[in-house]
């Protein structure tokens, strides 16, 4: 018996060993909201934390991360490896031509797109679409393989790489010229527009990478396009009629920040208006920090597979997307309280160079921030747009105050210890 108080004091400071270190990280993470701006933060403006994103990336795909997320949902192999590529690709073309990271980028782009032909990856989708296998498949993966071939020289192009590329712009070009209406299908009689901008962006590249052979379908998809917009909001519809290309329902953020990502490759100037329009209806605050509601303002409805759980009608994969697009349109003011809202409540730790976030527990969100945080800033020869700040001044309040709440109450069961031994 006469032993116990001793055994107490050795629990006592266990616990207490337990609540340092839960307290050490929430007091560290503070400090991430005050990181150095992205767009100077490490050498050809790239984040200095990126290449330990993708390593880790890499590791998990590796060990089977596709697999897993298509269990989730059915492009869940196939988005998780392509934005794995588009990170390396925009690693690739921020980077100096004879810099070793430009290198490493285009082997890792085109191990990616090799992965975009494997059986996991096709599975999903139906080669009697018109491209085979739908826009989805053909445009995100044109859309990387155009990526790693801008990356490297003209006379060190592979013949066969090329050749694939040329192929399927030829694909996309023949299936939009077929079509009535501009939203080609991903699945048997669906159609979502997010997926036919990313072929009509596809095919724009392809215009920059050799002659210019189809601005004819660029031209009469845009037309086309803009004339199927949803009347509410004046955005991209989230689905659209396979047969009249007509909008199903509203738009939605979780397809609207990758339309207005890709849109400054199809149409710089309606892409500024649409992305205005979709900054003004989706892009909102909660507590001070920004961030992107799946439905528009006055809009409710519930979660899905595409956006996932809402919180206050914000879905964390629009949010973790539109990094993406207020970069692509330099959008800094936007950009920079998501990115660091980002490193925040993503928990992201570098451990043994690599880092995922949430503990790596979901390699797809990984890759989506990967390829966010690498969006090459607004590159056009004119200024960049202005923009109005969304973030309050006093935004990383309330973020400060939860922090110390939740310190407060890991160490509160040994202040009330304390008053009971007294």
């Amino acid at each position: 018996m006469h032993h116990q108080p001793h055994t107490m004091t050795i629990s006592r400071r266990i616990a207490q060993s337990v609540a340092l270190l839960c307290s050490i990280p929430l007091l560290l993470i503070q400090f991430r909201l005050y990181l150095p701006p992205a767009d100077v933060a490490g050498p050809g403006r790239i984040p200095p934390d990126v290449v330990a994103q993708l390593r880790f990336l890499r590791g998990a795909l590796d060990r089977g991360a596709g697999e897993e997320m298509q269990l989730l949902f059915p492009e869940g192999f196939f988005f998780t490896h392509v934005l794995y590529g588009l990170a390396w690709v925009d690693v690739g073309a921020t980077v100096a031509a004879d810099d070793p990271l430009r290198a490493q980028a285009i082997t890792a782009a085109w191990w990616a797109a090799d992965r975009l032909d494997a059986p996991a990856a096709l599975a999903p989708f139906s080669s009697t679409l018109d491209p085979p296998f739908g826009v989805f498949v053909v445009g995100w993966g044109t859309w990387l393989r155009t990526g790693a071939l801008a990356l490297e020289a003209p006379d060190q192009r592979a013949a066969e790489q090329v050749a694939r590329v040329i192929a399927d712009c030829e694909a996309l070009s023949a299936a939009f010229s077929r079509s009535a209406t501009p939203f080609l299908t991903s699945y048997p009689n669906q159609a979502w527009p997010v997926d036919s901008v990313v072929g009509i962006a596809a095919l724009s590249r392809c215009n920059d990478l050799f002659e210019a052979r189809y601005g004819d379908v660029i031209a009469r998809w845009i037309a086309m396009a803009q004339e199927r917009t949803d009347p509410t909001t004046g955005l991209l519809s989230h689905r659209a009629d396979p047969q009249s290309g007509q909008p199903i329902d509203s738009a939605r953020g979780s397809s609207q920040s990758i339309i207005v990502r890709f849109l400054p490759a199809v149409d710089a100037e309606w892409g500024l208006e649409q992305y205005r329009r979709f900054r003004e209806q989706f892009v909102t605050t909660v507590a001070g920090l920004p961030g992107v509601r799946e439905y528009p303002h006055g809009q409710e409805g519930v979660g899905d597979v595409d956006s996932g759980p809402l919180l206050a009608g914000v879905s964390f994969s629009a949010t973790t997307v539109t990094l993406g697009a207020a970069r692509a349109w330099g959008d800094t003011r936007l950009a920079e309280p998501l990115r660091l809202g980002g490193e925040f409540l993503g928990m992201g730790i570098d451990i043994g160079g690599e880092k995922p976030y949430a503990l790596g527990v979901l390699p797809v969100g990984d890759a989506f921030l990967a390829w966010s945080k690498t969006a090459p800033l607004w590159q056009a020869a004119q200024p960049a747009p202005t923009f109005d700040d969304i973030a309050p001044w006093w935004w990383r309040l309330p973020l400060h105050a939860a922090s110390l709440a939740l310190i407060a109450l890991i160490w509160l069961p040994f202040r009330r210890s304390s008053r009971i031994s007294v």
